[in-house]
C-alpha cells in the first residue's frame, strides 16, 4: 500500500473520530445503562452459589464476577457498533457510487471508520466501566505470568477483527435484500449464547464445549477472555490461538467474496 493511500485511509480515521465522537453522551448513556445486567449477574451467581455451595467447573462466586466484568470490558473494546447498520445504508442508499470511483477500498475505508468508532467508544465507555471494577476490586486476580498478557491482547485483537469481517458480510446482503435486521438478529442471537456472555463456554459439558471450539462465536469474546483467566492453558492455547487465526483468515475472505458477488450483483441490475 503507497503512502498516498495511508494518508487517505488516516484522513478517513479522522473524518469518522469527528463525526462519532458527537455521539459520545449517547455511547456513555449505552454503556451505563449496558452494566445494569450486570447487577442481574451478580444476584443471580450470588443464588446459584449459595445453593449449591463450592464451585462449579473451577468458578467460585469470585471468578464468575471477574469472568461478567472482563466480558463487559472486552465487548466494549472489540464489538462493533451499528456498523452493519451504516454499510446497509450504503448500500441501499447508492452511497457506496462516489467510493467506486476512487482508488480506495470500500473493505479498508469502513474498517478505518470502524477502528475510529471503537477508539471514541472506548474512550467515553472506560470510565463507567472502571467504576465497576473498582467496586468489585476484591475479586479480580491478575494473570500469573506476562505471557499472558500478550497472548491474551493478540487473541483480542484478532476477536474484534472476526467480528468486524463477520459484521461487514452480514452488511453485504443489503445488496439483495432491502431488509438484512432478521439475518442480523439471528445471527446476534448466536454470539450471544455461544460466544460466552450468557455464560462461560467451559462450565457446559465437555463435548458440547468441543463442538462449540470450531464455531466463530467462541472466538468472539470467550477466548481471549479465557485466555486472560488463564483457563487455557499449554496445547490447548495453541489450539486455541491457532483455530482463531483460521477463523480470522476465512472470515476475511468470506468479507471480501461477499463484497465482490454484491458488487457484481448491484451493478448488473443497474446500482
Amino acid at each position: 500500500m503507497t503512502h498516498a493511500k495511508i494518508d487517505k485511509y488516516i484522513s478517513v480515521f479522522n473524518i469518522g473520530l469527528q463525526n462519532t465522537f458527537v455521539y459520545r453522551w449517547n455511547y456513555f448513556l449505552r454503556s451505563l445503562f449496558g452494566l445494569i445486567p450486570l447487577a442481574g449477574t451478580v444476584f443471580l451467581w450470588s443464588a446459584v452459589f449459595k445453593e449449591r455451595g463450592g464451585s462449579l467447573h473451577g468458578y467460585d462466586y469470585g471468578s464468575m464476577i471477574y469472568y461478567y466484568l472482563l466480558t463487559i470490558l472486552v465487548s466494549n473494546l472489540v464489538t462493533p457498533t451499528e456498523d452493519e447498520w451504516q454499510i446497509a445504508a450504503d448500500i441501499r442508499e447508492g452511497q457506496i457510487n462516489s467510493l467506486l470511483t476512487k482508488p480506495m477500498s470500500y473493505l479498508a475505508y469502513r474498517f478505518s471508520i470502524f477502528l475510529s468508532g471503537r477508539l471514541v467508544y472506548t474512550f467515553v465507555t472506560l470510565p463507567p466501566i472502571a467504576l465497576i471494577f473498582l467496586y468489585f476490586r476484591h475479586y479480580i486476580v491478575p494473570p500469573e505470568h506476562a505471557a499472558t498478557y500478550v497472548l491474551a491482547t493478540m487473541s483480542m485483537l484478532m476477536s474484534a477483527l472476526i467480528q468486524f469481517f463477520i459484521t461487514y458480510s452480514l452488511a453485504m446482503m443489503a445488496f439483495w435484500l432491502l431488509e438484512i435486521s432478521t439475518i442480523v438478529f439471528i445471527v446476534y442471537s448466536f454470539e450471544y449464547f455461544l460466544g460466552g456472555q450468557m455464560f462461560p463456554i467451559d462450565i457446559m459439558p465437555i463435548g458440547i464445549q468441543a463442538a462449540m471450539k470450531w464455531l466463530p462465536f467462541y472466538y468472539e469474546l470467550f477466548c481471549p477472555i479465557a485466555i486472560f483467566l488463564e483457563r487455557l492453558r499449554g496445547a490447548e492455547l495453541m489450539q486455541a490461538l491457532a483455530i482463531q487465526t483460521g477463523w480470522l483468515l476465512l472470515t476475511w475472505a468470506w468479507a471480501n467474496a461477499m463484497w465482490k458477488r454484491g458488487l457484481g450483483h448491484y451493478q448488473a441490475v443497474g446500482g
